[in-house]
């Protein structure tokens, strides 16, 4: 019989474009970030059971805040800009990053932090600048290998093999696909862990 999922009853709560648009800064925080081909919203739509909560799209970044989803009261999924693709203008690009690195910095409830990569091509800059983030705030990191259909068995074994090699202690690593689900289990277990929404769940627990 499957547990229940606590990330069921996820809703959209607010874009940030600017600092002083961030929610207060207490409870919970969860960030989500991938390149905007790496399937970040399906990801997110399949761990939260819903179709629509996270925007797809054939046009990769769309994707150009902060997104907040709260699933409990002071509970929150943050999804970054995905900005490996997107089609914006150089000015907004730099925008991101100083609102993004700000983030980090400064946020006392960020507890911890989820990669989302192809697992075809895994580990790009924009994964390493996100896990560099995440190591010097001490988050706890945890990598989805998405699109893990697209592989044979074997290729998705090495693939996740040689990450968790790269990574060392850096980060914990999984494969997922949001069209098989693989994987959706666990990652919506390691979510529900670190926003405290299961019994015994430790933010930083790897």
């Amino acid at each position: 019989m499957s547990q229940p999922n606590p990330l069921r009853v996820a809703h959209y709560l607010k874009s940030v474009h600017e600092l002083h648009q961030l929610p207060p800064d207490d409870g919970i925080e969860v960030a989500i970030a991938g390149r905007s081909n790496a399937g970040k919203s399906s990801a997110i739509n399949a761990i939260v059971d819903q179709g629509a909560l996270a925007r797809t799209s054939k046009t990769p970044g769309r994707t150009q805040q902060l997104v907040y989803f709260e699933v409990a009261p002071q509970r929150f999924l943050v999804d970054l800009p995905g900005y490996g693709y997107a089609k914006v203008p150089p000015s907004l690009r730099d925008h991101w990053q100083v609102l993004i690195d700000r983030f980090f910095q400064t946020r006392q409830a960020l507890r911890g932090l989820l990669v989302v990569m192809d697992v075809r091509h895994p580990l790009r800059e924009f994964d390493q600048q996100m896990l560099a983030y995440g190591s010097a705030r001490g988050l706890a990191c945890h990598c989805l290998l998405t699109k893990a259909d697209k592989l044979p068995r074997g290729q998705q074994s090495r693939a996740l093999l040689e990450t968790r090699r790269t990574l060392g202690e850096r980060a914990s690593v999984q494969l997922f696909s949001a069209s098989s689900h693989l994987g959706v289990d666990e990652a919506r277990t390691r979510l529900s862990q670190w926003l405290e929404l299961v019994p015994g769940a430790s933010p930083a627990a790897d």
